[in-house]
């Protein structure tokens, strides 16, 4: 994908359009809201793992930006802008921050760049995050990340779409091995229930995208491997430090979780 007019395929389902579809978003094409109503109407309950993954990346980077000196973040396989992006976020907490964004996906290439076209301290790098070399060299990045500065490194929902042998961990360790020391991490990921509903979710996404890898705790953690990992370590996201900052997608109130909601992990890891 380079940064020459990108084109969307409306009949070919997009993973970051089916996220926004069950969202709530409108950035979506028929095809899209197939696949979506398939979680929607055989796997009730199942749109809550979108909504928890979204409170917890809040969250996040609520927790870094009022809790240490970090003010530049890479967010990694962004997909469709929603409410309370990672920019609008940080800079509700420190106006300083800045923001690169990374996604290949050609709708979100443009309603991204419609979105930040203002915003002078944001950018949107047309790469694949497979390709982390792609995503450090490019001149957007070199513009907005003072790589002598500690970085929040965010993978939000988007390893679990790396298949194995395309070496998640290598991606991580990658950014890990050039970012300075006191960087953060942020992963949430598809968490391997040993249920039903774990194998048919799961069996969705690789049926439509030929892709989705579900892990367990320990495979998740070890995507972090070198890394501190912060309490309360890799939990269900709704459990993520749930008290750290307002969201417009918490549900509030201490109960006990679905089974959706413990399909969705997520941790925060800091380099020493």
């Amino acid at each position: 994908m380079t940064d020459e007019g990108p084109s969307i395929d409306p009949t070919k389902p997009s993973i970051a359009r089916v996220y926004d579809y069950l969202l709530g978003g409108k950035d979506n094409y028929a095809v899209d809201r197939e696949i979506g109503d398939v979680f929607r109407r055989d796997l009730p309950g199942s749109v809550a793992i979108a909504f928890a993954n979204r409170a917890a990346l809040t969250r996040a980077v609520g927790e870094i930006t009022t809790t240490t000196d970090v003010r530049q973040f890479i967010d990694l396989g962004s997909g469709l802008p929603t409410a309370d992006n990672v920019h609008q976020v940080a800079q509700r907490h420190a106006p300083e921050s800045r923001v690169v964004y990374v996604d290949i996906d050609p709708q979100v290439l443009i309603h991204g760049r419609a979105l930040l076209e203002e915003n002078d301290q944001t950018r949107l790098v047309p790469a694949d995050v497979r390709n982390p070399e792609d995503v450090r060299a490019h001149p957007d990045t070199l513009k907005l990340i003072d790589f002598d500065r500690p970085v929040a490194v965010m993978f939000s929902a988007i390893l679990h779409h790396v298949n194995d042998e395309e070496d998640p961990a290598g991606i991580v360790r990658y950014w890990r091995d050039h970012v300075p020391s006191g960087s953060y991490f942020f992963v949430s990921h598809f968490r391997s229930g040993d249920n039903p509903e774990t194998a048919e979710a799961e069996g969705v996404l690789q049926q439509t995208f030929g892709r989705g890898r579900w892990r367990t705790d320990k495979e998740i953690e070890s995507l972090l491997d070198g890394l501190e990992i912060l309490d309360p370590g890799i939990v269900p996201a709704s459990l993520w430090r749930p008290d750290v900052v307002d969201s417009p997608w918490n549900s509030g109130g201490e109960r006990e979780l679905t089974v959706w909601e413990r399909l969705i992990a997520a941790g925060l890891a800091r380099k020493a």
